[in-house]
């Protein structure tokens, strides 16, 4: 049973393909542009778009399963390909924002609920995979931690439980092989920490001090909005909000499907550690 993962490039998506490839599982990768990809030699890429219905149909030829990541757009061309190949079996990647009550409105879990709702109608068998915070979300406080030593949070204070996204892959690699009981719960990882502690850990790891420094809303909604439209940058700091309210919980899902206790925050920071670190001068 093979199975394409669409998105292959992205921090969940190459995490799926390694750990099934490990497995011993038939997989095929996808990217956009076959130029851009960089995967072991053993694994099959095609060039596959969803905003590109035609590019579809050859890369689901043969295919049982398929991973993707929720779109931002509608889901039709993919379901009509993915109905005419066979394909008997979709893991999405979706949020775990869909399952908060409080979010209801906020865009990103409007966003993809939607896609999920998509898919509960498109005749598909298919399992959503719903992470709340992911661990990869320290990334944005790369730059700053490079060239200033400095952090800039809104809510320093909010607690949330960040998932590795191996752990993430893991229970999407579960799913597509089997499994069914909790894969769908809310995923999140096994500690809870604010984001105060989460700089304090990185700290630690990198063996260096790093100073934070608070924004307010109306700051941060400007800084956000430098990457990524205002919209998207207001659901973001509605939910740290929340998380500042307790309205982030940590569940045990992870350990659940896998068996194991999530990995901990620190060790995502040890696996990106050359992220964080200023590149000596002249390398």
């Amino acid at each position: 049973m093979t199975t394409l993962v669409i998105g292959a490039r992205g921090a969940v998506g190459r995490n799926v393909l390694e750990q099934l490839v490990a497995a011993d599982e038939p997989v095929r990768a996808s990217v956009r542009d076959l130029a851009s990809a960089d995967f072991p030699a053993q694994v099959p890429v095609v060039a596959a778009d969803l905003t590109k219905p035609e590019t579809l149909k050859s890369a689901l030829d043969g295919v049982s399963r398929v991973f993707l990541y929720a779109p931002s757009g509608s889901l039709d061309g993919f379901v009509d390909a993915a109905l005419g190949a066979g394909v008997e079996h979709v893991v999405l990647l979706s949020s775990g924002s869909v399952l908060l009550d409080y979010a209801t409105k906020n865009p990103i879990a409007v966003e993809h609920r939607a896609v999920e709702e998509e898919l509960a109608g498109s005749g598909l068998r298919w399992t959503p995979i719903r992470p709340l915070v992911l661990a990869n979300n320290a990334l944005n406080w790369a730059s700053s931690i490079r060239t200033d030593g400095v952090v800039e949070l809104v809510y320093p204070e909010a607690v949330t439980a960040p998932i590795h996204e191996r752990d993430i892959a893991a229970v999407a690699v579960a799913a597509l092989t089997g499994a069914t009981e909790h894969v769908s719960a809310l995923l999140t990882g096994g500690a809870s920490l604010s984001q105060r502690q989460q700089v304090e850990v990185l700290g630690q790891e990198l063996g260096q001090e790093i100073r934070i420094e608070e924004l307010s809303e109306t700051q941060a909604l400007a800084k956000f909005g430098e990457f990524g439209d205002p919209q998207t940058a207001a659901a973001i700091i509605e939910l740290i909000a929340a998380a500042a309210n307790g309205g982030s919980p940590t569940t045990d899902t992870a350990r659940k499907v896998l068996g194991r206790p999530p990995l901990p925050f620190s060790h995502w920071v040890r696996d990106h550690a050359a992220d964080f670190r200023r590149s000596p001068v002249g390398s």
